[in-house]
């Protein structure tokens, strides 16, 4: 394991946030560490990415067996895939999850086989190992039910369009909204502006849900917005107007492709989508001075791939 490079950073609020380097990149999925007497964690990332977690909780004097709680947003691997492993050294520790999303923690055998699909050879080293979680380990919270901690409320919100097995959870204390990837990703290596687009990755996407999510949220008048990818938000309004933005960009552009080449399959599909999304992107960030060499475009390859599977998908299924 390479050195651990970003210490936690106090983001107010009894917030803690660190870097868990999921896909082997900085700046791609972190860890929240909300520090209450009922000690809670949410986002687990995947499995390769727990010796950074543990790594972070020790730089913030963390004992894993005081952690209480373990909130995934929703199943996919790279937000819950190492939970399994993670509760290994919380012995007293449940982990809290969608409805939609319990059995595929109790069994993770089809979480594995749609990840082993996508990503292939990649699989094992992501993604590995997978641990099903027992039953008396999980605690399931339907839409609007909370979490009593000591100093705080945790509210949960059904927030489906990136998956269906995906909730938000607001937190009272500090009037945030961990949102995971329902309104999308911010893109915190562009340090001149922020700059967030939509997460559309297979296979539950759909963009009338994603819009309804948001705008749940957005009727909540939060002050933060909690990412999955990457951080902290500290205006809530750029983060809804841009996904407003980018997400009928991203459909439209979708649908062109789609209605060109209607006989093609979705591994077919995908690189035309995403060839044409990434020029679109590109000349988005050259037009902001963001220089093709960026390190930014190193995320956005992977992402905007993924993206545009989910998207063929959607337009698949339409059909």
């Amino acid at each position: 394991m390479k050195n651990f490079k970003n210490k936690p950073v106090d983001l107010g609020y009894n917030i803690s946030f660190f870097d868990v380097f999921d896909l082997g990149l900085e700046n791609r999925t972190g860890t929240y560490v909300i520090h209450d007497k009922k000690l809670t964690i949410v986002e687990t990332s995947a499995s390769p990415s727990i010796p950074y977690l543990l790594d972070g909780l020790k730089s913030l004097n963390i004992d894993p067996k005081d952690i209480q709680y373990i909130v995934v947003t929703h199943i996919h691997l790279d937000h819950a895939g190492g939970a399994g492993l993670l509760l290994k050294e919380c012995p007293n520790a449940k982990v809290v999850v969608h409805p939609r999303g319990f059995r595929h923690l109790v069994d993770p055998s089809r979480l594995i086989a749609g990840a082993r699909a996508v990503y292939g050879d990649d699989f094992n080293r992501l993604y590995n190992p997978i641990y099903p979680i027992p039953e008396d380990r999980l605690i399931i919270k339907e839409d609007g039910e909370t979490l009593e901690l000591e100093e705080r409320t945790l509210t949960f919100y059904d927030t489906p369009g990136h998956a269906k097995h995906h909730f938000s959870i607001h937190d009272s204390y500090s009037n945030g909204i961990f949102t995971g990837d329902t309104i999308g990703i911010y893109y915190r290596d562009i340090e001149d502006f922020d700059f967030f687009l939509p997460s559309t990755s297979p296979n539950q996407f759909n963009p009338d849900e994603m819009l309804a999510s948001l705008n749940k949220i957005k009727d909540l008048h939060v002050s933060h917005i909690y990412f999955g990818h990457f951080g902290m938000g500290k205006n809530p309004n750029k983060v809804y107007e841009e996904i407003n933005k980018w997400l009928p960009i991203f459909v439209v552009t979708a649908e062109e492709v789609y209605e060109e080449h209607k006989t093609k399959t979705i591994e077919q599909l995908t690189p035309l989508i995403s060839a044409k999304l990434f020029n679109k992107i590109k000349l988005f960030l050259n037009d902001n001075k963001i220089p093709s060499t960026h390190k930014v475009y190193a995320i956005l390859k992977i992402d905007i791939d993924i993206c545009s599977m989910g998207l063929a998908d959607y337009f698949l299924k339409k059909s």
